[in-house]
């Protein structure tokens, strides 16, 4: 008899507060004190108006990166009321064009909970390296009593399961995504990589070589992407490599071969066991009755 319960589905609610997936969306989890805003640039008047922005919480300005890769930038801070320095933002800053916010719905959080959610969440989105976080430094954590830091750090985990629901991949990291467990492998010339796909798209992990340069003819959107990597240390040039300093998670499998490769690929074809079976065969496979992973002739 196992001697720990088995993990348990959770119980999410999104409110389409304008009837419209274009306009605010209020999100709540099952029994959580934790409250969910987002809306568009275009309906921040409405959103000003609602009486949650006038307690304290923690916000995410997200607008697209000038470079193209990666595909989000984003602002994180805090305030005691989030009308007044969201307004602030409004007027100064014009990179974003959607808001995500969290509070409370028993006004339960404080000065020293917010700053330390807000401190933690951009260090995760540094981490994560999946956005452009425009933050310039990680802010000043405070000193909180043990007792306060476990609350806010169970805060902060209810505000991570939501922020991908309400369309934002920032905070997740490499070790989160949920892999297969079938290794997968891709090679060409000057390139050898090791991976597994996940729920969350595909990891490619700490080691893999990449090829150093790319072909004439490859999309600049792959030279976007390396270029990025290689900027922010996730792709280290090695010889006639690029090497993969950490696991890193791309959005889909060709996207990973592309960047593996320097050319266009198609990922379900390059990825394969260490026996032959492609990814589109496995795949196949798991909408038949043959187990996953058995022999692919």
């Amino acid at each position: 008899m196992a001697l720990l319960p088995n993990p348990v589905g959770v119980s999410l609610r999104v409110f389409l507060a304008d009837g419209g997936s274009d306009g605010i969306w209020v999100a709540e989890k099952s029994n959580w004190t934790g409250l969910a805003l987002k809306a568009p640039r275009s309906r921040y008047g409405d959103l000003r108006k609602r009486p949650e922005l006038m307690r304290p919480g923690v916000y995410v300005l997200v607008g697209a990166n000038e470079a193209s890769w990666p595909p989000d930038r984003i602002y994180i801070g805090e305030s005691d009321e989030l009308r007044t320095r969201l307004d602030g933002h409004h007027k100064s800053l014009d990179f974003w064009d959607r808001v995500i916010v969290f509070t409370s719905k028993d006004e339960n959080l404080n000065k020293a909970g917010i700053r330390h959610l807000e401190s933690r969440l951009i260090q995760i989105a540094t981490s994560a390296k999946t956005s452009v976080v425009d933050n310039k430094n990680a802010g000043t954590p405070p000193k909180l009593s043990e007792a306060d830091t476990a609350e806010a750090e169970a805060f902060l985990a209810d505000m991570l399961l939501l922020y991908p629901v309400l369309g934002l991949r920032a905070f997740e990291q490499p070790q989160e995504a949920q892999p297969t467990g079938i290794r997968l492998y891709a090679r060409a010339k000057d390139a050898i990589g090791e991976g597994e796909e996940s729920g969350d798209g595909f990891i490619v992990y700490k080691g893999s070589l990449a090829r150093a340069g790319s072909v004439p003819s490859a999309h600049a959107y792959v030279n976007d992407i390396r270029s990025s990597l290689t900027a922010q240390g996730v792709l280290v040039p090695e010889g006639p490599h690029l090497r993969f300093s950490e696991d890193y998670v791309f959005t889909s499998p060709s996207q990973a071969a592309m960047v593996l490769f320097g050319r266009t690929a198609n990922g379900r074809i390059e990825w394969k066991t260490i026996g032959g079976a492609t990814l589109k065969a496995l795949q196949m496979q798991s909408v038949s009755d043959q187990p996953i992973g058995a022999e692919v002739a």
